[in-house]
């Protein structure tokens, strides 16, 4: 209440007058979310809200229903006489009315409307069909089915020309108008990386989504795989955490059931044919064969092919997946102790 207050008598001084140019409403909802903020860090819920910069960090402004109009497909803000100039990503629901909208702009100048409306996704038909997924590098995915999703590398494919950018940025003088240009050319190639990046992985789970009832994957720490200086750079480029975040809620949409199994799991060192465990697997080895068996592993096919008999024994048991680690009482390694109880309590493919 004070805030708003507040907000009033800034508007009246000489320095904060262009306030009034705009509708008090998305001035108010940032009062609203700076309240939530400091809310939250009283209760030790988040730590001290930070300054954002206005140059840096992507602006926002939040209307409510009584800050727009929204007729025939056309959207007039408040303070507007014209309607807004909008190029179409997807056309609303049949019947929907945006109860909010957001208007931001990133870091390379682009305007974005987001809208709020009600809106059911009905589940996608029921399949029986149930994968696996090993996350890497070469392959950004490997199927337990034996298919092989090659690993696009945007970032990889504009480094050069993103390389070239931030030299030219490092030339200008700080303050300059021409720096605040090649920031801009900067941010341009950060956004094309993104957006493909985003629109490949939005396209490949949406694929796995719809054509599969279960989905198992594993809990990976990407946190301290970035800590890798050798492989943080294709690491991030793979966006395994986004990948799992868009599994994650696109089965929820659809109603398919997403398995986690646990980090720790053998996943890529686990014969799938007699069970045993190697005792070592470096990264460089891409095909190994059991010693056991004598039956020849793919590294990638047969991580994702156990990471899926090991999610639909979870799955069926109701218990997670324990990581098979040496007994500190028996002393006997782990492939010798392990080796019969993965056997029988994972199913084989």
């Amino acid at each position: 209440m004070q805030s708003s207050a507040a907000l009033t008598q800034w508007k009246k001084t000489e320095q904060l007058a262009f306030l009034t140019e705009v509708s008090s409403v998305p001035l108010q909802q940032a009062l609203r979310h700076l309240q939530t903020a400091f809310a939250n860090f009283f209760a030790k819920r988040a730590k001290y809200p930070r300054y954002k910069s206005r140059k840096k960090s992507r602006a926002s402004a939040k209307y409510t229903r009584s800050a727009f109009t929204w007729r025939e497909g056309k959207l007039i803000l408040a303070k507007m006489a014209e309607p807004l100039d909008i190029r179409w990503s997807r056309p609303l629901p049949e019947g929907a009315e945006p109860t909010t909208v957001t208007v931001s702009r990133d870091a390379a100048g682009r305007w974005f409307v987001s809208m709020l409306v009600e809106d059911t996704i009905s589940p996608a038909p029921a399949t029986h069909a149930a994968v696996g997924l090993d996350a890497g590098i070469t392959s950004l995915v490997t199927l337990s089915t034996g298919e092989k999703i090659a690993n696009s590398r945007h970032e990889r494919h504009d480094r050069a020309r993103l390389a070239r950018a931030q030299r030219e940025l490092s030339r200008k003088a700080k303050g300059s108008v021409n720096r605040a240009k090649a920031r801009r050319k900067v941010a341009k190639v950060h956004a094309r990386i993104a957006d493909r990046r985003r629109d490949f992985l939005h396209k490949l789970t949406s694929r796995i989504v719809h054509e599969n009832q279960v989905v198992v994957i594993e809990d990976l720490t990407v946190r301290n795989l970035l800590k890798n200086g050798r492989l943080a750079r294709a690491i991030s480029d793979a966006a395994w955490t986004d990948l799992r975040s868009m599994l994650e809620y696109k089965c929820a949409w659809y109603g398919r059931e997403l398995v986690v199994i646990d980090r720790f799991f053998p996943s890529s060192k686990l014969c799938g044919s007699c069970g045993t465990v190697a005792a070592k697997m470096p990264l460089n080895v891409r095909a190994w064969t059991c010693k056991h068996c004598g039956v020849v592993h793919d590294r990638d096919v047969n991580a994702a092919r156990n990471i899926l008999a090991a999610g639909l024994a979870a799955a069926a048991c109701g218990d997670g997946v324990r990581p098979q680690r040496e007994s500190s009482r028996t002393g006997r390694s782990s492939v010798k102790q392990e080796s019969q109880r993965v056997t029988a309590g994972i199913p084989r493919l």
